[in-house]
């Protein structure tokens, strides 16, 4: 899929935290596209190959960011933000008699600690430019309300309301603070938990007969990292295409 080009991302910088693969990496060759001064958080090895693939302007940071002070050590590195794309989740399986204490608080700092503490992390730079993106990424899990991962499902619920309340926060300066919620989007993560027939099913109860894939998600959050969105904040928008 070739992305209109929004002229004023070219030379924005750009944070993307899990940028390494499935969603996160289709966002990443988006903002690369655009001409976009890219910089993606992830733990994972590809993520350097990646980098490397798309040119001077793309910049890999090894950052765990269940890991407060290495988050905020890494976005003082990258300087003043323009746009900061909230991605990084595990959606791993468990049941609630797995739940424990030290679970919780593990499934909260990788899917929704960090995502708070980032935003904190570039909102004095953007105050200060007097403009800036914030994207979250939620999830139509918990709408749905899908078995098998309650902790993840609550994360994601929280983050829709993080997100209304930043965009009250920070609206005052120019920062504009939006969600995106994906369908269930084919990457090889979500291909362990989804059949063939499993997807087959989801595209039949699908209003519009595709599968989604990461780059139907990177046009929403292009847009929404643009000029072109200057009047948006404070909502949520659904890329499933019809599912819900």
């Amino acid at each position: 899929m070739t992305h209109p080009i929004y002229p004023d991302l070219k030379g924005r910088r750009v944070v993307v935290t899990g940028g390494g693969s499935g969603i996160g990496e289709g966002m990443v060759r988006a903002f690369a596209e655009q001409g976009s001064e890219v910089h993606f958080l992830d733990i994972i090895d590809e993520a350097e190959a990646l980098a490397a693939s798309l040119g001077e302007h793309v910049h890999f940071h090894r950052c765990d960011l269940t890991d407060p002070k290495a988050l905020e050590q890494v976005l003082v590195d990258i300087g003043t933000v323009d746009v900061l794309v909230n991605n990084a989740a595990n959606d791993d399986r468990h049941t609630l008699e797995e739940v424990t204490p030290e679970y919780w608080d593990d499934r909260m700092a990788i899917n929704l600690r960090h995502q708070a503490l980032a935003a904190r992390g570039v909102a004095a730079g953007m105050r200060a430019q007097g403009h800036g993106s914030i994207i979250n990424m939620g999830s139509i899990s918990w709408h749905l309300g899908e078995p098998g991962m309650v902790l993840y499902e609550t994360a994601k619920a929280a983050i829709e309301g993080l997100t209304r309340a930043l965009a009250t926060e920070l609206g005052g300066d120019g920062i504009r603070v939006n969600c995106v919620i994906p369908g269930n989007v084919k990457t090889p993560r979500q291909s362990r938990w989804h059949s063939p027939e499993d997807e087959a099913r989801i595209v039949t109860e699908q209003k519009l007969k595709v599968r989604l894939h990461p780059h139907h998600v990177a046009a929403m959050v292009l847009f929404l990292a643009s000029d072109a969105a200057g009047g948006c904040t404070a909502h949520n928008y659904w890329v499933d295409a019809g599912w819900l």
